[in-house]
This record gives C-alpha cells, sequence and structure tokens, in this order.
C-alpha cells in the first residue's frame, strides 16, 4: 500500500493513499484541505507518495537498532525470580585509607593470639605493615590511641563475613518445623517422620505434628491421639512435649520442642 506524505515547514503529516469506506474518505478529504489551507497553497508540491517498500525498509532499520541493543539492555526479571542482590563492599578504612596520625598497633599471629607492638606513627605502622607483605586495618576507631591491626586484608574481610552471618544465624533463633501425619500411617512413613523430627529437634527447632480428618474420619480421633502419643515416646530422649495432641476443628496438633543442652 502506498502513502502520501504532506510535509510543513514545522511537522509532516502521513496520510493513506488508498482509503476505503465513505467514512475514511471523508477524512482523508477533510485532511487534506486542512493541510492545504496550513500550506496556503504554496507548498503543494510538496505532496509526493511514499512506497510501500520504503516504509517497510525504515521498520526493518528500526527493528535492527533494537535487536543491537538488545544485548546491552538489563532484561526484567521474571515472575518469581529474585532480584540480584548488589555485592557488599567492605567500607573499613587501611593503610592510607586510615584517618588517624597516633595508632595503637598489633600483629597477626596465625594460629595464636594477637602480638602488641605499640603505639607508633601511622607512617611507621604502614612501613611495618610493607615489610610483612600485609595491610594495615583500623578495628578499634573509639579507642584512645585507635587499634590497628597488620593482616592481611582478605583474611580480615573473610573472618568479619563470617562473624556477620554466624551473628545473623543466632538472631534468626527457632524455628518451628511441620510434619504431618494420618491416622492410617504405615511403619515406613511413620519412620520417616520420626527421623526428620529427630534432626529438626537436634539442630534446636520446634516440630508440630498435624493431623488432618476429613468428613467422618473424625470419628477415628482416638487411633489418630495413639499415634501421637507413640511418636512423642519415641522423642522423649531429645524433646519435651508443649503441648499434648488435642482437637482443634478437624485437625489434632502436637507440639515438641527440643531439651536444653547440658554441658559436659
Amino acid at each position: 500500500r502506498e502513502r502520501r506524505e504532506v510535509a510543513s515547514p514545522n511537522s509532516t503529516t502521513v496520510l493513506p493513499h488508498s482509503v476505503r469506506g465513505r467514512s475514511s474518505r471523508m477524512a482523508f478529504s477533510h485532511a487534506l484541505r486542512v493541510a492545504v489551507l496550513l500550506l496556503g497553497g504554496t507548498q503543494l508540491h510538496a505532496l509526493r507518495i511514499i512506497p510501500h517498500t520504503q516504509l517497510a525498509r525504515v521498520a526493518q532499520s528500526r527493528s535492527a537498532c533494537r535487536r543491537a541493543a538488545a544485548p546491552f539492555m538489563m532484561p526484567p526479571p521474571r515472575r518469581g525470580q529474585r532480584p540480584m542482590q548488589k555485592p557488599v563492599i567492605d567500607a573499613t578504612p587501611r593503610n592510607e585509607g586510615v584517618p588517624f596520625e597516633t595508632l595503637r598497633v598489633v600483629l597477626d599471629v596465625p594460629g595464636g593470639s594477637d602480638e602488641l607492638l605499640g603505639v607508633m606513627s601511622k607512617a611507621d605502622a604502614i612501613a611495618a605493615a610493607r615489610d610483612r607483605e600485609l595491610d594495615l586495618v583500623l578495628i578499634g576507631a573509639k579507642a584512645d590511641p585507635p587499634v590497628c591491626k597488620i593482616v592481611s586484608y582478605d583474611k580480615f574481610r573473610f573472618l568479619k563475613e563470617k562473624k556477620k552471618k554466624e551473628q545473623q544465624k543466632a538472631v534468626k533463633g527457632q524455628e518451628l518445623k511441620e510434619l504431618k501425619m494420618s491416622y492410617k500411617i504405615g511403619d515406613h512413613d511413620y519412620d520417616v517422620r520420626k527421623r526428620a523430627a529427630e534432626k529438626f529437634l537436634g539442630q534446636g527447632n520446634k516440630v508440630k505434628f498435624s493431623i488432618l480428618f476429613k468428613g467422618r474420619e473424625i470419628t477415628h480421633a482416638n487411633v489418630g491421639r495413639d499415634i501421637m502419643v507413640r511418636m512423642a515416646e519415641s522423642l522423649e530422649e531429645i524433646g519435651n512435649v508443649d503441648s499434648p495432641p488435642k482437637v482443634m476443628g478437624r485437625q489434632m496438633i502436637m507440639t515438641v520442642s527440643p531439651k536444653p543442652k547440658t554441658g559436659k
């Protein structure tokens, strides 16, 4: 299909060359009259026919530009995909970045306690670290004088991140793990639930046992209670029953918590 283009000093209007239907022809004639009025009859020579092949060539060039730029554009995260986490940047001052002139310096001793080198200037501390092919890292900015440690920076960062993860794990605390059973549970499935409960209790987590009764199965609540009591007796060496088996609606629940560890 061919198109007509009306060029004006400020804008360009592209009109269809072939129009179908009465309304389309009326709209085309109205647009043409408006264009003639805007041009004042002095630029009617600007009306020209653009072949369909030329428009297709322009569209292909635009799509080619999009494909060329695709490798440099970050795709949006997929549904259910976690966003990419930013890398952790350690901003601990070290070497020339230490903002103090007088320092108390300690030396890292692998496999032993740190060695105190004494109070010295920043330049002497950096020289001592350079002689040992190590780094001078600030570890106590609020002390008087501030404390720096001569240690490998990679080792210092690794130990710092490891300590942070251990603290986060300790803050996370105890979790509640749920194990679902049935009043018709077989011996194999019972042993699987028992081993899972022993694993969770060994990790310091609470375990919640639940049995769901469907329809008339609620009449077998006594059988489900016997299974719960049997499980509690199997775990009595490593766990304490917080709440005995009880029916809540159509569900029977029992909670077991780990026994506190006694030091030798």
